[in-house]
């Protein structure tokens, strides 16, 4: 084994370790919150495409933890960015963590990836590009990947909050 190829794999490490060490100090940041919040819930940690990611689980009833959520999500935003800063104040490294409450995200996901495949058929059988409504960055990545997948390509237009995806034709 080279040198380099020592050190790479070694740097692959240290990232393993400093996206797990986010989601530690996220998890006791938000287990903190809900224990102020006086709400039931499990947290869940993982690593997925090169970010923490850290979910809320419960197994009692999920309208406890739509609180959290809010109305399309906008508690849901607003406490992942509060988490960021949490582990922003630890580490002293922007974060890119990803919370999810209630499988919210995980569920937006799915709807988002569908909406992103029906406007590529509808870009492949039309010709023509295809406007969507705005969208979130959160929503936009989804949706272009989506669209990636089914073999087209996509750009973003506009500026925020109005900013939305362009599926293009082949």
């Amino acid at each position: 084994m080279t040198e380099g190829t020592t050190s790479a794999a070694a740097e692959g490490g240290d990232t393993l370790t400093r996206l797990e060490q986010e989601g530690e100090i996220a998890a006791d940041y938000l287990e903190g919150l809900l224990d102020i919040a006086d709400l039931d819930g499990d947290i869940d940690m993982d690593v997925e495409a090169d970010r923490a990611a850290v979910s809320i689980i419960s197994d009692s009833s999920s309208r406890d933890l739509q609180k959290l959520v809010g109305r399309d999500g906008e508690v849901l935003e607003a406490l992942q960015e509060l988490t960021r800063l949490a582990v922003h104040r630890e580490t002293g490294d922007r974060s890119r963590l990803m919370l999810d409450i209630a499988g919210f995200r995980a569920k937006k996901r799915e709807e988002l990836a569908a909406i992103g495949a029906k406007a590529a058929d509808e870009a492949k059988s039309t010709g023509q590009p295809v406007k969507l409504d705005p969208m979130t960055p959160f929503e936009r990545k989804v949706v272009h990947d989506a669209v990636a997948a089914a073999g087209l390509s996509s750009e973003s237009e506009g500026e925020e909050p109005q900013r939305f995806v362009v599926v293009l034709p082949a």
